[in-house]
């Protein structure tokens, strides 16, 4: 049998996504796959994922990862007229790699069913947001498309059999939500309490015995991985930086981005070469 022909990787970059409606002779192939993740989600039709041991056919509401250097032989499924995927190559920021411990189909080829038709409606929703915010002209462009993919590996953790948010109450899986989509506002314990359900006391209380940390310490981190994000990413002065993410005193901001980053703000965005 012909050894299938070499699929060109995607360019090189932390983030490349696409939505795509394919024919029944689709098919990719990369021997050694990429040096970034793959994720792929089947919105309708059957996507087929070969491996050393056979194939995995996906259905629709079935997300698919494949880690870096891994085998790429992915396409309509046999006998399936049409595949419709959404896709994303990236780079995981710290973090993520612990919210992509999905069940193996393969070494290296993961494998995440999403059950229930509002988990697949916000995912759709949200994969359609990524590909098209990746797309845009915005300056904010990158870090706005990497916040949808980051809810995104959120959804698919608290789908996860393996992975902390399994068994995790649904009002606090709830309140994260909140906290990832709202971090900007002037959110207090009482109000995100209060949005799912809960007294302030008996939600900090269940907060911090199911995630370890403080709904304030929760929140605090949020804004601050979302100000390294901009530092980065952008040339917004340090102190609109610090509005954008929640912070209404550029000083204290300065104060607890350095306790938790180990530089100043300044400092972190001369590390990358970037200007102030």
């Amino acid at each position: 049998m012909p050894r299938p022909s070499e699929t060109p990787a995607p360019p090189a970059g932390p983030l490349v996504t696409g939505h795509f409606l394919k024919g029944p002779r689709y098919a990719t192939h990369r021997e050694h796959g990429t040096h970034d993740w793959l994720l792929v989600y089947t919105a309708s039709g059957r996507g087929r994922f070969g491996h050393a041991d056979g194939e995995l056919v996906t259905t629709p509401g079935d997300m698919v990862a494949v880690k870096p250097g891994v085998l790429h032989d992915y396409g309509t499924a046999h006998q399936e007229r049409q595949w419709e995927l959404f896709w994303a190559h990236f780079i995981p920021r710290p973090g993520w790699l612990e919210w992509l411990k999905w069940p193996e189909a393969a070494p290296g080829l993961l494998h995440l069913p999403l059950a229930g038709d509002d988990s697949r409606y916000r995912i759709v929703r949200r994969f359609r947001e990524l590909v098209r915010l990746n797309a845009g002209p915005s300056r904010l462009r990158e870090p706005l498309a990497l916040n949808a993919l980051e809810e995104i590996l959120l959804r698919c953790e608290q789908a996860n059999p393996r992975g902390a948010a399994a068994g995790m109450d649904g009002r606090i899986a709830r309140s994260l939500g909140f906290i990832c989509d709202q971090f900007a506002a002037p959110l207090t314990v009482p109000k995100i309490a209060a949005h799912c359900g809960l007294s302030p006391s008996r939600f900090a209380h269940l907060f911090r015995r199911q995630t370890g940390q403080t709904p304030p310490r929760y929140l605090e981190l949020q804004r601050l991985n979302r100000a390294r994000q901009l530092l980065e990413f952008t040339q917004e002065p340090v102190s609109a930086i610090a509005r954008q993410v929640g912070f209404e005193n550029p000083f204290y901001f300065t104060l607890r981005f350095r306790r938790h980053s180990g530089a100043s703000p300044r400092a972190w965005r001369q590390r990358l070469g970037g200007r102030d």
